[in-house]
């Protein structure tokens, strides 16, 4: 194993624990985040000189805005379908 790629799956885990809860839905927040994405990309060796897309293709990763949506649906589904349970009471202050 390179040191790139540890380093790289240390990123990922880190970066998509519990995202549903912590994802940001404000612009400047989430452009903020990628931005994080971007400039760790970039530090690999080789990839230096790659557009952001390059390098997310070759690392075989999203954009955080996509893998953010990603998460959010499959939580949605699994809500929809019962294999998650939600308490409702718990939100309905929110939605006062």
């Amino acid at each position: 194993m390179t040191t790139e790629f540890i380093i790289c799956s240390c990123y990922i885990i880190a970066r998509h624990y519990n995202t549903v809860i912590w994802s940001s839905y404000l612009i400047n927040e989430i452009e903020l985040i990628e931005e994080v994405q971007r400039r760790f990309t970039k530090r690999l060796r080789g990839f230096n000189n790659l557009s952001y897309g390059s390098r997310l293709a070759r690392l075989g990763l999203c954009t955080i805005e996509l893998r953010r949506l990603h998460f959010d649906l499959v939580f949605c589904y699994k809500i929809v379908f019962g294999l998650l349970h939600v308490n409702c009471d718990d939100f309905s202050p929110l939605l006062l």
